[in-house]
């Protein structure tokens, strides 16, 4: 399975619930939504996911390689975009991809050729020579999109991708998000905003720890707004 499989995970900030029996299992080229409001677990969830922190409870599996037990091989599968920009500011986004390919230990010619393929996709060809202080917010993120997706990874976490954008910055980078989606990456996108969720996506809703609801976004709304059903089972402004 190249998806990604989370099961009875449970994390604790010493006496604080952090996460608390959450599972779910993503299909390959699969877009979901993890929606919750801030300090539902969404983060300590990545941290988990990409192993900064280790689990001491449940299973995650990242592209059918058990993150515990397999950790090069799962998370070698894995392309992470972060809530804080990571970008060296000071280098092109060129340089910026060409130092995390070569972590991947790509270089020469197959670097170069899937540095070109991702900034292509992210229609971010024209500004490989720019350095990253003088990019705008919605490009600063398409450039770390490009450099998460050099080792054409399996599964893409998005960590709130789209804080402090512009509406039309949001509206590109989701676009962009979904069609990675269409070509079979699978992808996980946190957010605490409704409004980036489509009525087509899976979506799983966590707070206080916990998965209120699991499924795809329209049947999980109702007969109801999904900003009024995520106020509902939250008590959180939307």
């Amino acid at each position: 399975m190249s998806g990604l499989r989370v099961a009875s995970l449970s994390y604790n900030y010493g006496a604080k619930q952090a996460l608390d029996d959450v599972a779910f299992a993503l299909e390959p080229g699969q877009f979901c939504a993890l929606l919750g409001p801030n300090g539902a677990g969404k983060s300590t969830l990545f941290n988990l996911l990409t192993r900064l922190f280790a689990a001491r409870k449940g299973e995650i599996e990242i592209a059918g390689h058990n993150l515990a037990h397999d950790p090069r091989s799962a998370l070698a599968h894995l392309g992470i975009v972060f809530q804080q920009s990571t970008l060296d500011l000071d280098l092109s986004v060129a340089q910026n991809l060409r130092y995390f390919a070569a972590l991947h230990g790509l270089s020469g010619t197959d670097g170069a050729r899937r540095i070109d393929t991702a900034l292509d996709r992210l229609d971010m060809r024209e500004r490989a020579h720019e350095k990253a202080r003088s990019l705008n917010g919605g490009h600063r993120r398409r450039a770390e999109i490009a450099r998460a997706l050099i080792h054409a990874p399996k599964v893409l976490l998005l960590d709130e991708p789209t804080v402090g954008l512009d509406a039309a910055a949001r509206a590109a980078i989701t676009d962009y998000v979904h069609q990675l989606s269409a070509e079979g990456t699978t992808i996980l996108w946190a957010t605490h905003l409704t409004d980036e969720v489509r009525p087509d996506d899976r979506l799983v809703i966590l707070h206080r720890a916990r998965v209120l609801a699991d499924g795809i976004a329209r049947d999980v709304a109702g007969d109801m707004a999904l900003q009024d059903r995520f106020l509902q089972l939250t008590g959180a402004p939307a």
